[in-house]
């Protein structure tokens, strides 16, 4: 993705673009949870932006270890230039005014610099699932010899705790030009190693006090913190001679065993491979891009080693998804709603079963876990639909690889899903036995996708009878019993296939609102009221394999979603018009969260709406990939290269929440490739794919 940002050397920015370096963001992730990330204009503006966030064994979960480095350009004239620095004014790092262009190189960021007449590239990169970061620069012409000084800076903290989390007693440890920064908080030592020629390391202690990260300010969090250096590093830097620093939590055999071009050109053959291996479509500009950033998310738990001993004992991998960048961890719902486009799409079926079995372990009382809390072994199982989606997952995985394997050795769990429901089971889950319909909700509890909640606020609680988890229910039970006739179990089947057609009549008859046209949201809700609120939970009872819904209402309800609720980047959450509606997702956290289902646009949603569009015109691709137009522009803003959780529910629709999240990559590139017009389901294959 070339040209992201391009800037002539000496002209002053313009307000547009200052603001674009501010607030456009690049991410590089290790396959184990770690990151790298920032602004492209070099400002951090989050807690989490920093050059190595590591993912460490519990109870530390993601740290930040190096949140930055400070870079100048020493000539032999002794002129010194800053690519970045500090503004005096307001202890803001200041983006380089040097800055020529910014671009993805296969999904790795990339910085042209023009300083004096010398051309500088800069690049990061994280070697595939190690805790180690290296960020590499080279002349690209100029013929002055150059100097590089880089001062690495440290709060190391978890990377959710506060950024004026008050700085550790740290000790600086040197042998052979190899460091140790270590602090006295229980986090491990930092190892730095400058690879270049004429490096040295220079001890110059200094604190920086009260930087400011301008997101955090807008969101209402502590937003001043201070920051240490123990010294600088220099080398040189010309045509003929990189540099590179490498950080590592990792030891030094492992940090130390692949050289800067190793590492670069590992990375670039893996995404190569990516590529190779998945949907012949995604070879095609935009899913190049999204198979990329698909890959950011589905990493190896460094953290549950009890996991990893099970599944190896089994001859397996464990595999897990973030939900999301920066603070979501792994979470039972998205990963089963992210699972098809992450892994499926990507040709990574066997990574995909890794995640089944990861996630069926965990199955207790008939629930799979909503999410696992970052820094601990346990899954919380506070949700409603996770549940009823990795019956979805398993089905759209069984379709590509007829594992049976697989499927016999879950029929057990999934018949014990059911029996839990139909019994009754944690936070209020059950079927209702007077109309088969799926209850659910617990006073405290925030259990369906649309879980916002503040202190003690649940935002929506939706308690009652939800469209969605009625549709998913009919869904799981219809699969169900599938799977049991092809097992041979059919007197098994038959008592399934009962409870699931009693469910459709009875969503039949309770769920259409006939005064608007289209679904209540929910029936038999707290009050004893049906809430017919226009939201978008309703097209999931025709766009799942199994629609719930008669055919005959399918045309009405796609039209009522397509004119209340669809936009450029998803479906709104609640319909313009509605008592509740919000228009912007901004604030402090509880003006957040009151719009978070409110009106805010969730990209993910493009997926089952276009499910529902070529379910009601089959064969129409050129119009359902129409819907997918705006992302390819959104893919060159926020998080680069990736796709954003949510969006203001009016124009401009301003991206925001976290700016690269699971389901949505994962929605629109499945729906890419499914809009192609070619098979959803194709045998392996290799492409011929180049990567620039």
């Amino acid at each position: 993705m070339n040209n992201l940002f391009t800037h002539d050397a000496g002209k002053p920015l313009s307000q547009g673009d200052a603001i674009r370096l501010l607030y456009t963001e690049w991410l590089v992730t290790n396959g184990l949870g770690g990151y790298a990330s920032g602004t492209i204009g070099g400002t951090p503006t989050r807690v989490f932006h920093g050059y190595l966030i590591s993912a460490l064994p519990s109870p530390l979960g993601r740290t930040m270890m190096l949140n930055n480095i400070l870079e100048e350009v020493l000539f032999p004239d002794g002129q010194v230039i800053p690519l970045n620095g500090l503004d005096t004014e307001d202890t803001r790092f200041a983006g380089s005014p040097y800055l020529t262009n910014f671009r993805l190189d296969a999904g790795l960021p990339v910085w042209t610099f023009e300083v004096n007449g010398v051309m500088l590239e800069k690049r990061i990169y994280l070697p595939h699932r190690q805790n180690t970061s290296y960020t590499n620069y080279r002349a690209l012409s100029g013929s002055a010899e150059a100097k590089l000084r880089l001062r690495p800076l440290f709060n190391m903290r978890g990377h959710e705790e506060p950024v004026n989390t008050p700085l550790e007693p740290y000790t600086l440890l040197v042998h052979d030009h190899c460091y140790e920064v270590k602090p006295s908080n229980g986090i491990p030592a930092l190892r730095l190693k400058l690879l270049a020629e004429g490096q040295g390391f220079t001890i110059d202690a200094r604190k920086i006090c009260n930087v400011t990260y301008e997101v955090e300010r807008k969101r209402g969090y502590i937003w001043r913190g201070d920051l240490w250096s123990p010294g600088y590093f220099s080398g040189d830097v010309s045509q003929r001679q990189e540099l590179t620093l490498v950080a590592s939590t990792e030891n030094w055999n492992v940090m130390s065993a692949l050289q800067p071009h190793q590492g670069w050109d590992a990375e670039h053959e893996r995404k190569r491979r990516l590529l190779t291996v998945s949907h012949p479509g995604a070879c095609e500009d935009t899913c190049r891009e999204l198979v990329w950033a698909a890959d950011q998310f589905i990493f190896t738990p460094v953290g549950r080693p009890e996991d990893t001993a099970r599944a190896r004992a089994a001859g397996d991998e464990i595999r897990s998804i973030i939900a999301g960048y920066h603070w979501f961890t792994d979470w039972g719902r998205d990963t089963m709603i992210s699972l098809e486009g992450l892994t499926l799409v990507t040709g990574r079926e066997v990574e995909a079963s890794y995640i089944l079995r990861t996630f069926a372990h965990y199955i207790h009382d008939g629930l799979i876990p909503n999410m696992f809390p970052e820094g601990k072994t346990k899954g919380l199982y506070h949700t409603a639909d996770a549940t009823m989606w990795f019956f979805h997952a398993l089905h759209r995985y069984l379709q590509r690889t007829k594992d049976h394997h697989l499927m016999r050795h879950l029929l057990p769990k999934l018949l014990d899903i059911v029996g839990h429901h139909l019994r009754g089971t944690k936070f209020n889950i059950h079927v209702d036995p007077n109309d088969g319909l799926l209850v659910q909700g617990q006073e405290g509890y925030q259990l369906t996708w649309m879980d916002a909640k503040v202190d003690d606020w649940v935002v929506t609680p939706r308690r009652g009878k939800a469209v969605e988890i009625n549709a998913l229910w009919y869904n799981a039970l219809k699969l169900l019993e599938g799977w049991l006739r092809e097992a041979g179990r059919t007197d098994e089947a038959k008592g399934i296939e009962e409870h699931a057609a009693r469910a459709r009549a009875s969503f039949n008859r309770r769920f259409w609102y006939a005064a608007g046209g289209y679904l209540y949201d929910v029936v038999d809700g707290e009050d004893g009221r049906d809430d017919a609120s226009c939201r978008p939970n309703q097209i999931f009872a025709f766009s799942l394999d199994y629609p719930v819904l008669e055919k005959s209402r399918w045309a009405p309800v796609l039209e009522v979603v397509t004119q209340r609720l669809l936009t450029p980047f998803g479906l709104r959450s609640l319909a313009p018009g509605e008592r509740e509606f919000k228009a912007c997702y901004d604030g402090d956290l509880r003006s957040r969260d009151a719009a978070y289902h409110q009106g805010t646009v969730w990209a993910w949603l493009i997926g089952p709406f276009i499910d529902a569009w070529l379910k009601v015109h089959p064969g129409d691709f050129q119009k359902a990939r129409s819907f997918l137009d705006g992302f390819q522009k959104h893919l060159r803003e926020a998080c680069v290269g990736s796709i954003s959780e949510i969006f203001d529910a009016e124009p401009p629709f301003t991206p925001r929440g976290c700016c690269a999240q699971a389901w949505s990559v994962a929605e629109v590139l499945r729906c890419f490739i499914k809009t192609s017009g070619e098979p959803d389901v194709v045998e392996p294959h290799m492409a011929t794919v180049t990567v620039a």
